[in-house]
């Protein structure tokens, strides 16, 4: 009902006609306030309720009620719980003596997120439903009414209105007859009871669930509206894997004083649709997360277009600054492949199969920890500090050898070549190139991620057969053979020069030690080092005098073996990252919500001290003076995430956007604008192009 309060007259004089205009008001609002309606939601409310009963009702029995909701064009309601903001239904009910009335049953939500804040809305018509008890002493054909005081909520996406109003209806007691007909959508729109036991527990700062569901049942856009307040962090990423017929859901805890809900009640959203499930998980055993899955929509690309990406991204490999230093392991081969045809296609299959052997064993590896629930990406590898030190006693040997200290047979350097040496070459090349993610690739691995393991595995080896391909090439055709060098005395003196990168090479990979596993591992790493050459040169020595160089070499082994089991454990944790010209703040999912919140701009780039291609980026478009000062006048919130050790929450961010490895970047305009995911290969301009 609307009540519209009668016009008052100016004021000029006293009259009669003045008086009797303040008298009619004073009574319109105590009218007002006797019916139980506030002047405020006299007004027209932008979400008008509706209370509709869906038949008569038996003595003893309940009956369906309904309110219907209906928000105006752009506006929205909100679920009982409604997010970071915003207030469900409350209704204070008028009921005959014995009736009793249950709890709301609300349809399943839509998100919405704003600045930041995650909102779980209605912004179509909605019903919420509510059985009534009819009074057993009902007598038939008596009218029974229904009234109740409803408030609520009305938003948009820039301002909110509390709105309340009186609902009512009434019920027929008698024998019911038709329903009414709307009660049937009605209903199909509430989340189905699950019906199978839901376990919970808390892993860190993380809450995992387990749902029962059959792997037929198909997820297009899941998300889990969690009703228990206090227990997660709405607005971040959810992650959702597979594991036969269990769905592991994954949510970060709430940031602000968790709570322990006891029983964790929720909603799962199936599809866009609008499809859910309703749940009550207890705390209990939840397993290692499966396959998984992307809350966002899959990826539009079809896998032959996906491998095709992995294909150009592994050929690119091969220019890319990170993988310079295997070229050189590469160049005495590729010139050896023109001395006989059967010589050098047996070497390119052969390097060929170690390539893309080692990119399936990465991707393995990769996928296996991942389903276990292990929050690792592409390149995972060099966040070990073990890993790196073994890359660096590799390479000591390598620029020892190539240097002429010692003629041991370094896999691919043989004198003769080898398919065992074009092999070994091409496992080596693999897992040193591996971790840079160019061009192309970075869409290919990231869905890798995120896709069964069959199709996964198939990218995998693609992006390792792009990486072979000129060597592959050089060895089956003839015209490009004729090109290279003839075999002769030069390839000393090449072999000679070609210790200066891969010594290069060595000290990167120490100085990556101080980042990875702190600056006392570096020193005993350069100690170890020291002692392995000194055992390669006591080596080369007895050969060159015609002595057998077992006793030195296994020296050289034995203080190799002792590296590697030695300096994990001095590994230590380095602290932050010294600032560069750009002023930064280490990202966190909290520290993107605080910004976007702000309604302030937000640059957050991914890198990571091993990532040549991260660096090279870093010094030409974001550590430069004209990128700060223009961040500066736009206010730009920039937020660093440095992935050099494992971190899971950076993992995860990653994933969610569709990346397996860095660099990532991405721009969040001011106001809560829609993200943007830059190139991975920045010019001096592209950061400051966005803020103007």
């Amino acid at each position: 009902m609307t009540h519209t309060l009668p016009p008052i007259a100016p004021c000029r004089k006293r009259s009669r006609g003045t008086f009797a205009a303040l008298v009619s008001a004073i009574l319109a609002v105590i009218a007002l306030c006797y019916a139980g309606v506030t002047p405020a939601a006299a007004q027209t409310t932008h979400i008008v309720p509706e209370l509709v009963a869906e038949s008569a009702g038996q003595p003893g029995k309940t009956v369906t009620l309904a309110i219907v909701m209906r928000p105006e064009a752009g506006w929205h309601g909100y679920w009982l719980n409604p997010g970071d903001a915003g207030l469900g239904m409350t209704v204070d009910w008028g009921l005959p003596a014995g009736a009793r009335v249950g709890p709301l049953r609300y349809p399943v939500p839509d998100t919405l997120l704003i600045a930041g804040l995650m909102n779980h809305v209605f912004e179509h018509e909605y019903a919420l439903l509510v059985d009534v008890a009819v009074p057993a002493d009902a007598r038939p054909g008596a009218v029974l009414p229904v009234r109740g005081k409803a408030q609520w909520l009305a938003c948009t996406d820039k301002i909110c209105v509390p709105e309340s109003g009186v609902i009512a209806t009434q019920i027929a007691v008698g024998v019911p007859g038709s329903p009414d007909p709307r009660f049937a959508a009605w209903r199909a729109a509430l989340p189905a009871p699950l019906g199978s036991a839901v376990a919970y527990a808390f892993a860190g700062d993380r809450v995992r669930i387990a749902v029962p569901l059959p792997a037929t049942v198909a997820l297009d856009d899941p998300h889990l509206f969690v009703a228990s307040e206090r227990t997660v962090d709405y607005a971040s990423d959810q992650d959702f894997s597979r594991r036969g017929d269990m769905l592991i859901v994954e949510l970060p805890r709430a940031k602000f004083e968790p709570l322990d809900p006891g029983t964790l009640n929720a909603v799962l959203r199936l599809n866009r649709q609008g499809d859910g499930v309703e749940i009550a998980a207890t705390p209990g055993t939840v397993p290692p997360a499966g396959t998984p899955l992307r809350s966002a929509a899959p990826p539009q690309a079809g896998l032959g277009w996906l491998l095709l990406s992995a294909l150009l991204g592994g050929l690119l490999l091969n220019i890319m600054p990170c993988v310079f230093p295997i070229l050189s392991l590469k160049a005495l081969s590729l010139a050896r492949a023109g001395e006989s045809v059967v010589q050098a296609r047996a070497e390119g299959l052969a390097y060929t199969a170690g390539v893309v052997l080692a990119c399936l064993a990465l991707g393995v590896l990769l996928l296996a920890l991942r389903a276990a629930g292990t929050q690792v990406g592409w390149a995972f590898q060099l966040q070990e500090p073990a890993v790196v030190a073994g890359l660096l006693l590799l390479a000591v040997a390598i620029t020892a050898n190539l240097a002429g200290l010692f003629e041991f047979a370094v896999p691919g350097f043989a004198r003769e070549g080898s398919p065992q040496g074009a092999f070994a070459t091409g496992l080596l090349a693999a897992f040193v190139a591996t971790p840079c993610t160019g061009p192309f690739m970075a869409a290919a691995m990231g869905a890798a991620l995120l896709m069964p393991a069959m199709p996964a595995l198939a990218l995998f080896a693609a992006l390792g057969l792009g990486l072979a391909l000129p060597f592959l090439a050089l060895a089956f055709v003839p015209a490009m053979r004729r090109r290279l060098p003839r075999p002769g005395a030069w390839m000393g003196r090449f072999k000679l020069a070609l210790a200066v990168p891969m010594g290069l090479t060595a000290l990167a990979l120490l100085w990556l030690e101080s980042r990875v596993a702190g600056m006392r591992f570096a020193v005993l790493s350069l100690l170890f080092v020291g002692a392995v050459v000194l055992g390669l040169y006591l080596v080369g020595r007895g050969q060159r005098v015609g002595r057998s160089g077992a006793v030195p070499a296994l020296g050289t082994l034995a203080a190799a073996a002792m590296a590697l089991l030695v300096l994990p454990a001095t590994a230590t944790t380095p602290g932050a990252a010294a600032q560069g010209v750009l002023p930064s703040k280490p990202f966190s999912e909290a520290a993107l919500a605080e910004a976007r919140s702000a309604g302030k701009p937000v640059f957050a780039y991914f890198t990571a001290d091993w990532c040549l291609t991260c660096k090279v980026n870093e010094s030409a478009a974001i550590e430069r003076k004209d990128t700060r000062d223009a961040f500066a006048r736009a206010g730009v919130v920039v937020l660093r995430g440095d992935w050099t050790r494992r971190d899971p929450a950076i993992t995860r961010y990653l994933t969610e956007h569709g990346a397996a490895g860095v660099p990532l970047y991405m721009w969040y305009p001011a106001k809560g604008g829609a993200a943007q995911q830059l190139p991975q290969v920045l010019t001096p301009a592209t950061l400051a192009d966005l803020v103007r």
